[in-house]
């Protein structure tokens, strides 16, 4: 009687184990697929959709390890997850690249560009370890490191000098043989902005501001041989949240930092599509070819990315290998900074190097008209 009441009660447990794993991996599985479909749509009009897309990698590794305790147990309940992954390799590429060691030639020099962009932290790194303890010294770094790469067109967000009257004259001191173009935002301290640097003569230019925001797009036009394109230099809604001090927050149960962070978080991701939206008019009214570069403050399942992809690639997908991960702070997690380039030149290079001069790494790459 005993042993009969002892095997109903396991029966009971097992019956409700499986019932409760089973929620739990179609939770996980419809989470992951409403990261797929958030890339079409307007987080201005639903803004928490956004959230799965930013967990996508996550919620893939989530459903990776379901299926693989699934395939252990010999529980046909791993189909849940095996359906819920399938789609996820058609959008890894976004993140990571196998690649070759074997780079592909450059085409001829006078038809292939070098672009970089780069956020460059206000050059607010400040480390004794690397030597660099103020913001003229990591700019001057920073400035060093991209001479050093020889990039043709420069794009640069999150730009600071103590005095605005004297951008031009800096920039030009510190990149002989290239163009200035900038615009700057008053702050304390100084002012900060978009600069995009060129070696390619400037034919045109122009700024697209964007309500309620400090951030902006600016936008350059250029000649080589008979190819005329345009780059816009971009900085979409920033979060403006420190991770560190959300996680100190969680950890003390400091509600009014854990709200705060929040309305940040829901501000950030109902303004960028509608700063998104600015910028894609203006491309759709643009009579050349177009460049969109800098930092999207957007991950690559995102309605940001799926918008300013269209009739561009992405230098990373295209020539990357290994993590395209370009925050460094997240390392590998986050990739928000971009180059795309018209459909139909080709990315023959692209690099992502780990250099330790602002809280985002560079990306650098080179594209053949």
């Amino acid at each position: 009687m005993a042993k009969a009441k002892k095997k109903g009660k396991e029966k009971k447990h097992n019956r409700l184990f499986g019932v409760t794993s089973r929620v739990l991996m179609l939770i996980v599985a419809a989470l992951l697929a409403l990261s797929y479909v958030s890339i079409v749509i307007n987080p201005a009009k639903v803004w928490p959709v956004s959230l799965s897309g930013i967990l996508f990698v996550p919620l893939m590794t989530l459903n990776i390890i379901l299926l693989l305790w699934a395939v252990k147990r010999l529980s046909g309940s791993f189909v849940i997850p095996l359906l819920a992954l399938i789609p996820s390799f058609f959008f890894i590429g976004r993140y990571v690249q196998l690649g070759t060691d074997d780079e592909g030639g450059a085409g001829p020099e006078d038809r292939t560009v070098k672009v970089m962009t780069w956020n460059v932290g206000r050059f607010a790194l400040q480390d004794e370890e690397s030597g660099i303890m103020n913001m003229e010294q990591c700019a001057d770094s920073i400035f060093d490191f991209i001479l050093a790469q020889d990039p043709d067109i420069v794009c640069l967000q999150e730009f600071k000098i103590r005095n605005e009257q004297k951008v031009r004259e800096y920039l030009q001191s510190r990149m002989k043989g290239y163009a200035v173009e900038y615009y700057m935002f008053p702050s304390a301290g100084g002012s900060f902005g978009n600069v995009t640097l060129s070696r390619i003569p400037v034919r045109d230019k122009g700024k697209i501001k964007f309500d309620q925001s400090a951030n902006l797009a600016i936008y350059t036009d250029h000649e080589v041989g008979d190819r005329q394109f345009r780059v816009y230099n971009c900085h979409f809604e920033s979060y403006n949240i420190s991770f560190t001090g959300f996680a100190k927050a969680v950890l003390q149960r400091d509600n009014d930092i854990i709200n705060e962070t929040g309305t940040k978080v829901k501000r950030s991701i109902t303004r960028r599509p509608k700063q998104v939206d600015q910028v894609f008019s203006h491309i759709e009214d643009c009579p050349v070819e177009s460049f969109v570069c800098g930092d999207f403050n957007d991950n690559p399942m995102s309605y940001t990315y799926y918008r300013m992809t269209r009739d561009r690639e992405d230098s990373f997908v295209e020539a990357g290998r290994g993590f395209g991960a370009t925050y460094a702070l997240l390392w590998p997690m986050l990739r928000i900074d971009y180059i795309l380039y018209p459909s139909r030149y080709d990315a023959v290079t692209n690099e992502i190097p780990r250099v330790e001069l602002s809280d985002h790494y560079p990306v650098i790459s080179e594209i053949e008209l």
